[in-house]
């Protein structure tokens, strides 16, 4: 795929011009199979090439260089021999190829990549790399196609002399803003295998998604920039390791190493490119078993997901961060829907800051993006006391009604077990009547606040008039009895203030035709411009 150009066929008694032969020299030694050595390192860190890897990750022979024969700014330090060895492309390899075009055909999976090369002077930003960029980043607006970087790579390069004289500080360029100014245009993902440092890091925080191997260190600054700061001496390994960055939501999808980044970072484009040919629907009866009987007994929320998805076709997000909301993406009959589901077996499913966060997120990139959403509620509300209000839960969890209330993507809501209060309404974008459709499982259970508090709340003088311990729980499950037969899903229902009850089993086949029902919309015709990278 990155191959020297065509030398022809000697036997045809075509010549190779000296101009010809010069370009073929140059381009073939930024080739791994020319530079050894650098294989080598790389194999000793258990990783594989950037070559490699953009290799892997573009279709056959669909991959173009740009700025290729480009090398260290450094004329002034090092001779151009060297440099041509030792910097190829200035440690930016950048194109265009196609991906998943086995599924989706090629005009439909064209992808630009900005990939650092760590063996290039550790995957820093130099001169040429800057400007090559830019010159990438126009074309990206240009043509909204996805945006692929591979991010390992220390920041910015003092050692580019040749520009000095002509640049003092180089906080002129313009790099970082049209990055940023990217997003919302088209799918932006950010791949990290290794350490991804200053501007590195800042480019992949701009991400709508961070998919990062387990060897991975991210932080908005080194240990070089720590030092000079006077913050202390710190190895690599100790800034911003994966445990660190998982927990705290900066990287969406943590995986094993480069070889799997590379294959989920195909499949997250995936969901972007279109609906699927070949699926496989999983058997919809379990659905009917899955809540149980008991209502104070938990259950596996991802069951439910898997249950209604395409078989193998869920993909979450942020899995150790706000683990109250699961989100990520599914298909159903082969096309992509995002999803966020309540977890009840983390505090109940009452919806931390954290997980506001996940939830509005994910309902921004499907705006954005042309994704519908599809909504499994069950949580008690929004967490309350002392200790969330530490952690800005006002601002976090408001910003599901905000974000919720823009989205212009079909949004279906369907309650599997509970529904009570403001945090069920923030889950079905707003209220209950702000969805495609809500419907809920026969187990549907709701109120303005959980049946036990209303009970306690509404009903304590009458509880404290009961002196005998034994009849005041008598008369609490007797009133919390009334309460749940008042709100349970058929009388709901009957009351039209959700859209219908259904039968779990038929989950799917309500999805799909409310998705067949519910007006169409392109990515560009979003509310929201970009993604917030919170």
């Amino acid at each position: 795929m990155m191959s020297t150009p065509s030398q022809g066929n000697p036997e045809s008694g075509h010549s190779i011009r000296p101009e010809l032969a010069e370009l073929i020299e140059r381009t073939a030694l930024g080739l791994d199979e020319n530079r050894p050595e650098a294989v080598a390192r790389r194999q000793k860190k258990n990783q594989r090439t950037t070559r490699t890897n953009v290799e892997d990750f573009c279709d056959p022979d669909s991959f173009i260089e740009y700025g290729g024969l480009a090398i260290a700014a450094q004329r002034m330090r090092r001779s151009e021999e060297e440099l041509r060895v030792k910097t190829p492309a200035d440690g930016l390899i950048a194109g265009i190829g196609s991906v998943n075009g086995d599924l989706f055909g090629e005009e439909n999976t064209r992808c630009l990549i900005l990939a650092y090369d760590y063996t290039v002077l550790a995957g820093t930003q130099g001169h040429f790399s800057h400007k090559k960029m830019d010159r990438m980043l126009k074309l990206a607006h240009e043509q909204a196609i996805p945006l692929v970087l591979f991010a390992e790579g220390g920041g910015g390069r003092p050692g580019d002399v040749d520009a000095g004289g002509v640049v003092i500080a180089g906080l002129d360029l313009s790099t970082f803003a049209l990055f940023g100014g990217f997003s919302g245009k088209a799918p932006l993902v950010g791949i990290v295998s290794g350490p991804c440092f200053a501007g590195n890091a800042a480019l992949l925080g701009c991400c709508d998604v961070i998919i990062a191997a387990r060897n991975s260190n991210i932080g908005m600054g080194g240990p070089v920039m720590i030092e000079g700061g006077g913050l202390g001496v710190f190895r690599p390994e100790e800034v911003g390791p994966m445990d660190v960055q998982t927990a705290n939501g900066v990287v969406d999808i943590p995986v094993a190493d480069d070889v799997e980044a590379v294959a989920v970072a195909k499949r997250y484009l995936s969901y972007f490119q279109g609906r699927t040919k070949d699926w496989q629907a999983p058997d919809p009866m379990p659905l009917r078993d899955i809540i149980p009987e008991n209502r104070r007994r938990t259950y596996d929320m991802k069951r439910v997901i898997e249950g209604i998805a395409d078989m193998g076709s869920f993909l979450q997000l942020r899995p150790d961060y706000g683990q109250g909301i699961i989100a990520g993406f599914i298909r159903i009959e082969g096309h992509p829907f995002g999803v966020i589901a309540n977890n009840c077996q983390h505090m109940a499913g009452a919806i931390e800051a954290e997980d506001a966060d996940n939830a509005a997120r994910l309902m921004q990139i499907c705006n954005v993006h042309g994704i519908p959403i599809l909504s499994l509620i069950d949580t008690p509300g929004f967490m309350v006391g002392p200790e969330i209000e530490t952690r800005a839960q006002v601002r976090h969890v408001c910003r599901m009604f905000v974000i919720g209330s823009h989205v212009s993507v079909p949004y279906f809501s369907v309650v599997t077990r509970r529904g009570y209060g403001l945090g069920a309404m923030a889950m079905a974008r707003g209220g209950f009547h702000e969805s495609a459709f809500t419907a809920s499982w026969p187990t549907g259970e709701f109120g303005g606040m959980g049946l036990e508090g209303a009970v306690k709340a509404g009903f304590k003088r009458e509880l404290e008039a009961q002196q005998d311990p034994q009849a005041r729980e008598a008369l609490f499950n007797q009133l919390l009895s009334q309460l749940y037969e008042r709100g349970k899903a058929v009388n709901m229902a009957a009351y039209l203030e959700i859209d219908a009850v259904i039968d779990p089993a038929d989950t799917r086949r309500w999805i799909m035709k409310g998705f067949m029902s519910a007006p169409s919309r392109t990515a560009k015709e979003a509310n929201q411009p970009y993604i917030d990278p919170v």
